[in-house]
C-alpha cells in the first residue's frame, strides 16, 4: 500500500477547511490518540486488549486516510499480542507523521 506523505493534512483540510491553526490542533491530537493506542498495543498481553488496541489504531488511521497506519494495524490485529514486529511497524508508521 503506498503512502502519501500529505493524506492526513488533505483529510484534515476538507474536514475543517483552510485553517492552519485548526489543521495543527487536530493533526496534533490525531498524533496523541495514535500514539496513546500504539502504546496500549505495546503494552498488551492477551488476546483481547491486543486486539481492541490494534482495531481502535486502524479505525483512527482509517478516519484520516492514513493508510500505512492502516496497514500496520490490521497486520497487528492478526499477530499475536506483544509480537515485536507489528509493534515496530504501527511505530514506524506513526512516526513517518512526525509522531
Amino acid at each position: 500500500m503506498a503512502y502519501d506523505p500529505g493524506a492526513l493534512d488533505t483529510a484534515l483540510a476538507a474536514a475543517v477547511g483552510d485553517d492552519p491553526s485548526l489543521i495543527a490542533e487536530l493533526r496534533s491530537a490525531f498524533l496523541e490518540s495514535a500514539l496513546r493506542q500504539a502504546d496500549l498495543l505495546s503494552r498488551s498481553r492477551c488476546d483481547a486488549n491486543w486486539r481492541m488496541a490494534a482495531w481502535r489504531l486502524k479505525g483512527l488511521a482509517a478516519s484520516f486516510g492514513a493508510t500505512r497506519l492502516m496497514a500496520a494495524a490490521d497486520e497487528a490485529a492478526e499477530a499475536a499480542p506483544g509480537d515485536p514486529v507489528s509493534v515496530r511497524r504501527v511505530n514506524s508508521a506513526i512516526s513517518s507523521f512526525g509522531g
